[in-house]
Formats: structure tokens, sequence, C-alpha cells
């Protein structure tokens, strides 16, 4: 899995997201990372809703829970820093807010990652979380070839001229900007809980 990131993340010059494939038995142990058709920069990624409702019924046909393929949203920042954008908490708190728990992960161009594993319900909290790497479970082989072709398959960069580059800020305050998850709502509600789904139906 970390050597397929890596390779997502180096692979163009944007940002790309996705979602992270949790063990059976261990929810934090992320076996494989899945991209989603989407459109991105170097400042945000924007994914499309319908490829993200197909993802979503295509690992319940698996046979996976909502824990192991939807609470872990990864992606990679460009630059050197892995901390969260203002774009970045705003996402996390209106897509995953409703989820039981969820974890915001990011690896940036430089190798330093960031990842919070966020307690919605009870006794509510947040918590840096450290990334490691478990030599001791099994894991495939790296695949290029593979990897390529998803990233082919699912990135459309899109190219910001300099003189047109936009702020995080700049986001999040235009009426008309594309921060890339504002219909994801809908989607999710569909694989809540059902003490989940109340709580969205009145907040």
């Amino acid at each position: 899995m970390w050597a397929k990131l890596l390779f997502l993340r180096d692979y163009g010059e944007s940002e790309v997201g996705g979602f992270g494939i949790s063990a059976d038995d261990d929810y934090l142990l992320i076996e494989d990372i899945q991209l989603i058709k989407q459109s991105c920069s170097p400042t945000f990624v924007s994914f499309d809703d319908v490829a993200v409702a197909d993802f979503f019924d295509q690992q319940v046909d698996t046979g996976r829970s909502p824990d192991q393929f939807a609470r872990i949203w990864v992606h990679t920042h460009p630059g050197d820093c892995p901390e969260p954008s203002p774009t970045d908490e705003r996402t996390f708190e209106r897509v995953f807010g409703n989820c039981d728990w969820a974890v915001m992960f990011i690896l940036a161009r430089g190798g330093r990652a960031y990842a919070r594993l966020r307690f919605n319900h009870g006794p509510t909290c947040d918590i840096e979380i450290s990334v490691e790497i478990d030599y001791s479970k099994s894991f495939a082989a790296s695949d290029y070839g593979l990897w390529s072709n998803e990233y082919v398959a699912n990135i459309s960069a899109r190219k910001v001229s300099p003189s047109f580059q936009r702020s995080n800020e700049d986001l999040i305050d235009s009426s008309n900007a594309d921060d890339g998850y504002d219909d994801w709502d809908s989607v999710w509600s569909e694989y809540l809980d059902p003490c989940e789904q109340k709580e969205m139906l009145y907040d």
C-alpha cells in the first residue's frame, strides 16, 4: 500500500485523493488505496459523485462494511507540508462529521505524513495518530503498470496558470468555488448506520 501511495503521489503534479481499504480485523491497517474518478489541481481534488456512489456499491457487493472502505480519506499534497489546509478541514467536518469515526490522512511530496482520527459520537475527540508501515503483514508486489493505469483512468488534472492561482481561503469563500466535496453528503447518507442517519436528518 505504501509503495502504491508514493507512486500515485509522484506520478503527476496535482493532488490526488482516494479511500483507504482497511483490514477485516483492524480498521486502522490500510491494505490498499482506491482512487476515484476525479478532477484535480495542485490545490484541490474534486471527486466525481457518480464514481463515489459506484465505488461504495462495489465495496458493499464484495462484502465489506463502510468501516472498511468509507472512513479513511487519503489524499496527497504536492508540496512539502502535510498539514491539512482550511479546505481539508472544512471537507473533513462536513463530509465525515456524521460518521461514527473517520481518519484524514495526507502524504506530502517531501515525504512527511499527517493522520488524524476523529470520533464523532460518544465522547467526541480528535487525535493525531502516528503513521507506520507494518512489515509483518503480507503484501502484494509492486505493480507500476497497474498503478499507472489506475491513475490515468481516474485522474483528470487541471493546469492552473501562475497568474490564476487561488489560495485555499479563496476556494472556501468564493460562491463559485469547486472544492470538490459539496455533493458527497448525499452519497454518504446511504452508508451511515441507522443512528447516524437519524442524526443527519435532524442536523
